[in-house]
Formats: C-alpha cells, structure tokens, sequence
C-alpha cells in the first residue's frame, strides 16, 4: 500500500495594538473551539505556533486555555513552534533583535510549555538569503515557507515532497515546503479532494512528505470560516477523514521528520514572501500591471506552467512605497542602535527598553494587503508608543538631569538627503529639509504618542476596482438586480467619492500659497492651485543655542505665481524649544523680494492625528476653549480665529494654538480608502487645521506672525 506523511502547522496572531474586543473574538471564534475539536481528535497531529503576543494576552485573560495546550503537547499531540516573540519581519530588524525575540519566545514556550521548539514560524514568510545564520544562533533547527519560494529556484512540485537544507557561511537551516494545494484547499474545499490528492503522491516507500502551513484563522476569522468550520463542522470531517485513512496517511510532527528522513538536497532560496505579498509589495502602475499580465497567461492556459516565474517585488518595497512605514523602520533602527550603544549599569532598565523596542517591531503595520495594516492608525499608533517608550527609558540613561535638549543633522529617513532631528524631555521633532522644512513626526513623549502619525492620501493598485463596482452597481440598478457579492465588496455606499490623492506627504509645517479662487472642498481634496514652490522643496537651516533652549531656523528663497509672473519670495519659520516645556514658539516671517507690492494667500498646515472623526469626545474648539466644537470629520472654514485647537477627552489631550494677530481657520478630516478582509472601508487618519492669511506686501516689506503651539495633558 502507497503511504504518505502529512505534517500540519498552523500559525496564531494578533498585533501589537488591536482592540480587546478582535483579541476576545478570536480566541472564542477560532482558537478556542479549534484546540476543543484537536482534542477529540487524538491522532491528528499539528505543530502550532502562536505569537508571544497572544500568548500573553491568552496567559492574561484565559489562562486555563494554556492549561489545554500543554496538555496535548504532554500527549504529544501538539508541538509548539517559536518565532520571534513579537512577530517581527525577520530580514527588517537587526540581528541581534532577530535573535532576542526568537530566544524570548523560546524560553516561553519551555517555561509554560516544558519542551524546547525545534523549528519556528517565519513571519508573512518573508525569506532571505542571510536568514540562516541569525536563525540557527537562535537555537532554531528549521522554519517553514511556500512551496513557491523552491519554486522559484527551478525546483518542481515533485521534488518538493520532503525538506531541504540552506546554509549561510556555514550556518545551516532545514527549509519545509507549505503546499500551495493544501493552502487553497484548507478549509475551503470537503476533505475528500484532500484525501484524493493524498492518494496521488502518496508513495511505495511512504516517506514523501506533504506540509501544510497557514494562518490559524483560517479557521474561524476570516469572513464566513466560522459558520464554514465550526456550525458546518468543515474541521471535524477533516480530522475525521485524515484519521480514517490513518493506515496510510501518517501524521508526523516537523520535528520527527527532521529525524526520521534524509533531506531531499541543498537549497538556496531567493527573496520571497507568499505569491500575494510580493504583490501588494509592487507600485500601483506595475501592481496593476503585474494583475494584467497574471490574466493573460490564465486566459491563454498558459499559468499554470509558467506562473512561478511571474513575480512581484520583495517586502522591503514598502519601505519604498509607504514613507509612513519607513519612518517607523527607521526609527525603530535608531533607537535598537541607541540601546546597544548606551553606557549605563543599569541593565534592568535597559532590557526594559529592549523590550519595548521588540513591541515596536510586530510587522502588521509597517506594510499593506487585502488585511488593513499600514493604513489602521491604531497599529500604527501602537508602534509609535513602544519605540517612544524605549526611546524615553534611554534617554533617561543617557541624560541623567531632567533638562536637555539634543539635535542632529542626518539621513534619517535613508533618502540620500539630511534631516533635522531635535529631542527634549518633552519633544521629538523630525524636519524634512529637503522637503519644504516641514514636520513629519511630532513625539508628544508624556502620551507616547507621534501626534503627527497620519497617512498621505495616495493611489493604490486596487482602486480602479471600486470605480468598476461602481459602474457595476449603477448598471444593476437599473435593472433592479441586487448583488450580494458587491455587497461584501465595500462596506458602506459612494467610497469613491473620497479617492483622492496628495502630491505631497502629508506634516505640519507646511507652507502654502494659494490661488485667489480657492476653495475649501478644493483644498482639502487635494484638487487646488499650489502657487508657491515651497511645500515639497529644499529649505536651509539654522541651529542656534539660546539661554532658553534651542532656536531652529527654517527657510527658503523661493517664488510664487501670480497670474503669469513668478514673484520672488522668503519664507522663514522659527521654532523655539525649552527643555522643560509642552509648549512650540513659532514665528513665521514672509518678505516680499519682488519690485512691485504683490498679494499673497499664505497658509500653514498642520495635521494631528486622533483615533476618531466622529466621536464627540474629540472635537475641534474656537476661540472658546470650554465649548465643544465640530466633530474632527467636519469639514469647515471656521472663520477668523486667533485662539483654536483640538482636544482629545478620551487620550486627555489638549493641542492649542495661540496667534498674535487672527486668522482665517480652516479645518478637514483626512480620509483614506483602503481594503480589509470584509472589503473597501474608509479610515479617518487625521484631521488638518489650516490657518490662513491674506497679506498685501509692499516691496521688502516683512510680514510676521507668532504662533504659540501648546501640548497638554488634561
């Protein structure tokens, strides 16, 4: 009788950040009854990880639930994976974090678990070429990826029943092979067409090997799997079937079959993720392009023999594609350098950094799919928080007296081009200065917050598909057909209505000159006559120390159009820091370099980023800082004003502003459209205040306001 070993590894998550309500969710609809099912079922074997993350989070509010698990591993029926404990992308965090994190978790798992994991997850599947030695000092014998990523180095399906070895200068790694078949089939297909698959690579000698390895919610999470796998009892028939056929099928964990088979051979991998990844990684042009091409070979039935040769990018193209998520990379990088250069006895407090630094390092929000990710600012808020709150610990280190000020002018950001970076106690700020000397992170280090961690409105290389459904929509409607599919599609009516898109990265500090026939909506949309040359343009600097703090001076020779004449223009921005202080002194001087008095419309833009545009716990206030103003959705030209801001009652923030002389307040939400797992939804980001002026310069004439910036705990 032909036989055949099946291996099956699941893979359990949730990031950093996510709301309780998706943690208890998941655990009652998906981890829960899965573990209560494996337990009837004792001959199906699995290898399981589950994130430090959630681990803790089970250990927290279901300890019981950790109880069953170490119980099924005592039974050998479970075997426990590691990973890094945060569920880092491995080849984006530095070595020595790559180690920690995955030696972290391991000790977890053998103090709770009594057992030391052989193999690990590797997270999104993300696959480089140096993984190996990293992963092998970890302690880590293998780790599993797609069968694509072998394919992608000429090696067929047939030769992939089995595993591999890799090394990296001598350190060795054993490579499994996820099916591409068992990943599409499980769960969405009756377990007969499993067992018929089985059937046909099952072997006389019966050690081919078949591995499936996948998200864990799979089962139970995403959308309709719980009623598929549970109440439609998908899981109980499968590991009925597998154990039914247990005379020939053998359920062998990871680790035994490191032991009981020989390596099918020597492998080098390319760069890799799963096939999805290494799409959403490209551009919209060549994402949409990339899609077409995928089409015509299917159509031509010519896919299924020469589709592993179409690939998309590598997962570091997001790094390139979202600056929002290379900011946190690369801050998350200066700061893991900052703890592994601080000279201080105290190693409790900087392990305690250490670990905040991991938390900043959980993957979801530094790239983008089908799953909401970069664009869910409470993810993203989250990893702000940590790495502030590592960056606070060592900052204490470094500065032992309470007042301080430190700069620096580097690549911060690894553009080619410097930026200004200035820390207090109480501030972070991050000037572009090749980008119209703007602010791109404002750290407000008593809430651990970047106050500006909002997301730049931008084309994605799936928006055309909603502009498709709409046309769809609107050609059913007249037929009066309903589709429940375009339903589940988006989740609510006319998001097409907001996709619009910035030319330049959304800050504060932003300076404008607009047309005289500007509107509101037109501004806020991004659809407006920029006049000036100085948004996304190089500003110089100046750094002055003073007996209060420090002086930063921005500034820039430029031009504005007016009609058909370029006029030539100053702008210069003055920012005074205290070490002790929540408050910014900015001072805004424009001259007119031009021959002949010439009128200008100046604007500066600041965007601050809370969780909600709708709650009525934050709002906008004017003038009357003790009425509760507009929602931070509404969209308005608020009149003029010389005392306004934003007040957060849930995080107890106050942000105020203070003019010497009033302006013409405008103020809109920022609204991004991206996809998730139940469709295309709308995301508030951020909300912009927009004061602005109307000067009439004569020549040489300077005009100056003073703006007192003041941050607040309530």
């Amino acid at each position: 009788m032909k036989k055949l070993k099946f291996a099956f590894a699941i893979h359990n998550h949730q990031p950093i950040g996510n709301f309780e309500h998706v943690f208890e969710s998941a655990y009652t609809g998906c981890y829960l009854p899965f573990l209560e099912i494996l337990k009837k079922h004792p001959h199906f074997k699995i290898s399981v990880h589950f994130s430090g993350i959630l681990l803790e989070w089970i250990s927290d509010h279901h300890p019981e639930t950790l109880d069953k698990i170490r119980a099924l591993v005592e039974k050998g029926q479970v075997e426990m994976m590691t990973g890094g404990y945060y569920e880092p992308i491995l080849p984006a965090i530095p070595d020595c974090d790559k180690i920690g994190q995955i030696q972290k978790l391991s000790q977890f798992i053998q103090e709770e678990f009594n057992t030391n994991p052989v193999g690990m997850w590797l997270a999104e599947r993300v696959w480089e070429p140096h993984l190996p030695k990293p992963i092998s000092e970890a302690g880590v014998k293998y780790t599993i990826v797609d069968d694509s990523h072998f394919k992608y180095s000429g090696l067929s399906e047939e030769e992939l029943l089995g595993y591999f070895v890799t090394e990296e200068l001598g350190h060795s790694l054993n490579l499994f092979s996820s099916s591409k078949f068992l990943r599409y089939s499980v769960p969405f297909k009756e377990p007969a067409e499993t067992i018929k698959y089985f059937r046909k690579i099952a072997s006389e000698d019966g050690n081919n090997l078949i591995v499936y390895g996948d998200d864990g919610e799979k089962f139970g999470v995403w959308p309709e799997t719980y009623k598929h796998c549970y109440k439609d009892r998908w899981i109980e028939r499968f590991f009925g079937e597998i154990e039914k056929n247990r005379d020939w099928i053998e359920m062998i964990h990871l680790k035994d079959a490191l032991e009981i088979l020989p390596p099918k051979g020597r492998v080098y991998l390319p760069t890799a993720s799963y096939h999805e990844m290494n799409q959403w990684s490209l551009p919209p042009k060549a994402f949409q392009e990339y899609e077409e091409f995928e089409h015509i070979l299917k159509d031509q039935n010519l896919y299924e023999r020469f589709g592993i040769f179409v690939r998309g990018g590598l997962w570091r193209n997001f790094l390139a594609k979202y600056p929002e998520a290379n900011n946190m990379h690369k801050k998350m990088l200066q700061i893991s350098e900052k703890i592994r250069n601080v000279k201080s006895p105290k190693k409790d407090e900087i392990e305690k950094a250490k670990d905040e630094l991991w938390k900043g390092q959980c993957n979801c929000p530094f790239w983008h799919g089908v799953f909401g990710g970069l664009y869910l600012p409470h993810l993203r808020s989250a990893i702000y928080k940590h790495l502030i709150e590592a960056e606070k610990i060592i900052d204490k280190l470094d500065h032992p007296k309470r007042n301080w000020i430190d700069h620096q002018v580097l690549d911060f950001d690894k553009n080619g081009q410097d930026e200004l970076l200035v820390h207090t106690p109480v501030f972070g700020l991050y000037f572009s200065l090749s980008s119209g000397g703007s602010l791109f992170e404002l750290d407000f280090k008593p809430k651990s917050l970047n106050l500006l961690d909002t997301l730049t409105r931008r084309e994605e290389g799936y928006h055309k598909k909603l502009w498709e459904l709409k046309e769809k929509s609107e050609a059913q409607e007249s037929d009066q057909v309903a589709s429940i599919h375009d339903l589940v599609l988006t989740k609510e009516e006319g998001l097409e209505k907001y996709l619009t898109y910035d030319w330049y990265r959304r800050g504060s500090l932003i300076d404008h000159f607009l047309g005289e026939h500007t509107k509101l909506e037109d501004f806020s949309r991004c659809q407006y006559s920029e006049q000036g040359d100085f948004v996304n343009r190089p500003y110089l600097h100046k750094i002055e120390k003073v007996k209060s703090g420090l002086n930063v001076t921005l500034y820039r020779d430029g031009f504005v159009w007016i009609n058909d004449k370029r006029v030539p223009v100053t702008v210069a921005k003055k920012i005074l820091l205290r070490p002790d202080s929540s408050e910014l002194d900015i001072s805004y001087l424009i001259i007119n370099n031009h021959i002949h008095r010439v009128n200008l419309w100046f604007g500066v833009e600041f965007n601050f980023a809370t969780f909600s545009g709708d709650d009525r716990k934050r709002f906008y206030c004017v003038e009357d800082r003790q009425a509760k103003g507009k929602a931070l959705a509404t969209a308005a030209n608020a009149g003029k004003a010389s005392d306004f801001g934003i007040t957060d009652d849930h995080l107890k923030l106050d942000i105020n502003f203070k003019l010497d002389q009033p302006c013409q307040l405008w103020h809109f939400p920022i609204y991004t459209v991206s996809l998730s797992e139940e469709g295309f939804e709308k995301v508030y980001q951020s909300s912009v205040l927009f004061p602005n002026w109307k000067l009439s310069l004569e020549p040489q004439e300077t005009w100056e306001i003073k703006i007192i910036n003041k941050i607040a705990d309530l």
